[in-house]
């Protein structure tokens, strides 16, 4: 409903096969394990990357498969 009203969503997911079949119009698949979607804590320099890195699909068109993240 957000996109269709112009709203643009993007997630970070650390399930990308799980995340393949909600299908998302944007979503970055992260390497981290559940709970730590922005990596280890107190890494402020990853957490920064992978945050922009969220904020850069948003200016993409909507895609059927996440984009992995690499650190």
């Amino acid at each position: 409903m957000l996109e269709g009203r112009g709203i643009v969503t993007c997630s970070v997911t650390a399930l990308p096969e799980i995340t393949r079949r909600v299908a998302p119009p944007r979503s970055l698949a992260v390497p981290y394990p559940l709970g730590f979607p922005l990596g280890a804590p107190n890494d402020a320099a990853l957490q920064r990357r992978i945050l922009e890195a969220t904020l850069a699909l948003c200016a993409r068109a909507p895609a059927t498969e996440p984009v992995a993240f690499v650190p």
